[in-house]
């Protein structure tokens, strides 16, 4: 019996409540994910987004210049890669792979497509498609 029941959340450090929230807005106005909670002002505010199986948690208080941590990519599953990047390049964000169709060489060929592209808080955001 496993003690862990999936991946409640992953988190994202934006520079500012400004940041925060344009971030919050592309992954709910052009992704149609939805907040479930948020709180606090300026550099102390935060927000959950609802990814469907899990949370995005957003802070605004990282420093500008991050560097990327621990954590490569945020991998978002989706039914439609190509509408995905299209809504991303529609919101001026750079693509960093475009669309492909790749066979994981597991026990069992799995088929998947996928993309990536970088956010506005400077996370790099996978979209991946189980076909």
């Amino acid at each position: 019996m496993s003690l862990i029941k999936g991946i409640h959340h992953a988190a994202l450090r934006c520079s500012g409540e400004t940041e925060m929230n344009r971030t919050a807005s592309f992954y709910c106005d052009m992704l149609g994910m939805h907040v479930v909670r948020a709180w606090g002002i300026g550099r102390n505010a935060a927000c959950m987004i609802d990814t469907g199986n899990g949370l995005l948690e957003l802070f605004a208080n990282a420093e500008p210049g991050r560097r990327p941590g621990q954590v490569d990519h945020i991998a978002l599953a989706t039914d439609d890669v190509d509408a995905c990047v299209a809504v991303c390049r529609k919101q001026g964000l750079v693509v960093m792979q475009e669309p492909g169709d790749l066979m994981i060489p597991s026990e069992k060929p799995f088929p998947i497509r996928i993309a990536f592209v970088s956010g506005f808080a400077g996370e790099i955001i996978e979209f991946f498609c189980e076909h």
